[in-house]
């Protein structure tokens, strides 16, 4: 178990590396925002264009890129949506027994089947070396492959969890809560 731990813990640092680099981003894409607005307005003031299409697109996947590639950095901070009505209220070690088993049968087969599924899309993206349809814009292609790099991080996040998930159940790894108490 030690060893599918270790593993967990490199998997949690490169996520949380990935997810520290993608907090740059949300303020990337604001300024980037922030220039289309102010660019489109004093353009029209100057008579000069100051936006395009370019850099419209730019924002647009900033944001695809932070939600993309944020999935897996919010699973790992359990930020993710979830409905608490009945989990709420259990131990700790039933929520981990119900968390590796969502990992196991949901998360991982349902990331799997979307890279299976967006796998062709993107090859072809590729092969054809899509274009945005807008005069200007940018190559559509490399934002399509970041399609199928967040399911494989949401793969490799899941694997993760359900290690420490099962960890957990088994009573070979504390529970933060557990951890929080030895502490205080």
């Amino acid at each position: 178990m030690e060893t599918l731990l270790r593993l967990a813990r490199i998997i949690d640092t490169w996520i949380e590396r990935l997810g520290r680099l993608i907090l740059w981003f949300v303020l990337l894409m604001v300024l980037v925002g922030v220039w289309n607005v102010i660019g489109r307005y004093l353009g029209y003031a100057i008579g000069q264009n100051l936006s395009s299409n370019a850099l419209i697109e730019t924002q647009w996947y900033i944001f695809d890129l932070i939600f993309l590639l944020g999935a897996a950095y919010t699973l790992k901070h359990n930020e993710h949506v979830r409905v608490d009505v009945l989990y709420s209220t259990w131990r700790r070690k039933r929520k981990a027994l119900i968390d590796f088993l969502g990992a196991l049968f949901f998360l991982i087969p349902f990331s799997a089947l979307a890279i299976y599924f967006s796998w062709a899309a993107v090859r072809n993206s590729w092969a054809i070396l899509e274009q945005s349809p807008d005069p200007g814009g940018l190559p559509r292609y490399p934002i399509k492959t970041a399609i199928l790099v967040s399911f494989a991080l949401l793969i490799l996040q899941g694997i993760s969890e359900a290690i420490k998930n099962w960890a957990i159940f088994t009573g070979t790894l504390a529970s933060p809560e557990e951890e929080h108490d030895l502490s205080v």
